[in-house]
């Protein structure tokens, strides 16, 4: 395979105009003296069949095919107490340009393939058949949860923010050294805390990527944290608060009915749910108990967790409520525990203390302190993207309207931060643009079209200077298409022309509302 390989390398350019000469064979890259970097291995892999190592509590993943490459291994140590693994992926028919993708939750593995998330996915795998040179990261350390951090707190700077820019600066030196030169344009592609590492880089390393997609993000790790144990308290505060999991279709079923038309289309998706003013009473119980209503105390339980949470003394809003087409995923916040992540994000970074309980949590003087320690971190809120955009870089963000993990209103709070901060949308709209996604959950899924080539938007953008107006999304059932919608750059929304399928994007425009 060595041969083949070297022989790919060595194709006469206008038969493979994308494949380039190898400045430094693959195994020799294992030798290469990086800063403070350990290389494991580099070698040929043949083109076939791939099957990435099992991710911590994920269980194992299919295999994917993959095209011939150079496979690099390297271990980060920027600290005294870090072990970061990245990988890097070199792909012997190279388009020129590198790709990094990110992680969800509390990462502990690299992102050998996608998770999940529809086509808006983004994993090694899919940036290497698109001819890119690719790189993952595990953060910093291998567990599932947010235990690695206990008595750890170089390990969570590391998962924080560290380890993302130092893989992207190993990495394009790697590349540097296996091609000869430096990638032409280098981009950042990933979901979920992926989208929250994309804005950290944007807000602290404004030159590691000329074009960054930071999809549903969680931005503000703190306040979510937070928002998921407010959930947890108001569900678990009686007996009788809890909302089953069998309870959610009908309540989402109401939501719909209620605010369906509010765009003027009756298609079961609601288009923007901040206008929607829905009152979860409506199915309220007039008899028995059951599956299509809720009781009385459960009727106040969905009226909480649809309102912003707030401090109970002062009765300052810390974080928007879940909104109305969300409830599906209710569970993420609702079920018998509090949301894992966010538990464990009080017990092993915040209090540092495994037998923290949710139910002692001050929304007072704790949030306070979460929020000094979220700030210096692990919260990308920041809305200064000065030096960012001066270097040309552009950002395109996108958030799902019935996402129930990360609150869709952090991304529209955040946008609004940077125009604030910038002096305008005519400051920004050159270089960043947010993107809600009617009827889509957490990074793909729901019932709205879901799937649209965000990444492809934002290379042509950053390549040929074709600013994103807007993009078409797509909702495939039984393998078929059978709704496009456009999205529009936010504040606008795509309204229906009045004649044609409402089925049929091009029969609706972005208009301002």
């Amino acid at each position: 395979m060595k041969v083949i390989f070297s022989i790919l390398l060595l194709i006469v350019p206008t038969l493979v105009p994308s494949v380039l000469f190898a400045q430094t064979p693959c195994e020799n890259l294992a030798s290469l003296n990086l800063p403070g970097t350990t290389i494991s291995f580099a070698r040929v892999v043949e083109p076939g069949p791939f099957q990435p190592s099992d991710a911590p509590g994920r269980g194992p993943a299919a295999p994917v095919n993959l095209p011939a490459h150079c496979r690099v291994a390297a271990v980060l140590k920027p600290s005294p107490d870090s072990s970061i693994e990245m990988e890097v992926w070199l792909p012997a028919a190279w388009n020129g340009k590198f790709q990094a993708v990110g992680n969800g939750g509390f990462a502990g593995s690299i992102t050998y393939t996608a998770g999940g998330g529809g086509a808006v996915a983004s994993s090694m795998a899919t940036a290497l058949q698109q001819g890119y040179a690719t790189a993952s990261t595990d953060t910093g350390h291998k567990d599932r949860g947010g235990n690695f951090a206990y008595e750890h707190p170089e390990r969570f700077t590391d998962f924080a923010w560290r380890a993302v820019h130092e893989m992207t600066v190993e990495a394009k030196a790697l590349i540097k050294a296996f091609y000869g030169k430096a990638p032409s344009f280098s981009y950042w592609n990933s979901c979920s805390n992926g989208g929250r590492q994309g804005l950290m880089e944007a807000q602290r390393f404004p030159a590691d990527f000329d074009g960054i997609i930071a999809g549903s993000p969680v931005l503000n790790w703190t306040g979510r944290a937070t928002q998921a144990i407010w959930v947890a308290r108001v569900e678990h505060e009686t007996e009788a608060s809890f909302i089953p999991p069998a309870k959610y279709p009908a309540l989402h079923k109401a939501a719909v009915e209620k605010c369906d038309d509010l765009d003027g289309v009756r298609d079961g998706i609601i288009e923007n749910p901040v206008h929607c003013e829905f009152d979860p009473a409506v199915i309220l119980c007039k008899g028995a108990d059951s599956p299509s209503c809720l009781t009385a105390p459960q009727v106040e339980t969905a009226r909480k967790i649809y309102a912003p949470a707030s401090n109970p003394k002062s009765g300052e809003e810390f974080f928007p409520g879940l909104e109305p087409g969300s409830e599906p995923g209710w569970g993420t916040y609702g079920g018998p525990r509090p949301f894992g992540i966010a538990d464990d994000y009080f017990k092993y970074v915040i209090f540092q203390d495994p037998n923290w309980d949710y139910k002692k949590f001050d929304f007072d003087g704790h949030l306070t302190v979460a929020e000094r320690i979220g700030k210096g971190t692990v919260d990308a809120l920041d809305p200064n993207l000065k030096d960012f955009f001066a270097r040309g870089g552009k950002l395109i963000q996108y958030h799902g309207w019935n996402d129930p993990q990360v609150l869709p209103l952090n991304s529209v709070r955040y946008y609004t931060s940077v125009l604030e901060a910038m002096g305008g949308s005519g400051k920004i709209s050159d270089s960043y643009r947010l993107f809600m996604v009617p009827g889509m959950a957490h990074c793909g899924g729901g019932e709205g079209p879901n799937r649209f080539d965000g990444f492809g938007a934002l290379a042509n953008w950053v390549e040929n200077g074709k600013a994103p107006d807007q993009m078409v999304a797509s909702r495939v059932a039984d393998g078929k298409t059978d709704r496009t919608r456009p999205l529009c750059p936010y504040p606008e929304t795509p309204v229906y022309k009045g004649a044609g399928s409402t089925d049929d994007a091009a029969n609706f425009t972005c208009r301002m509302p």
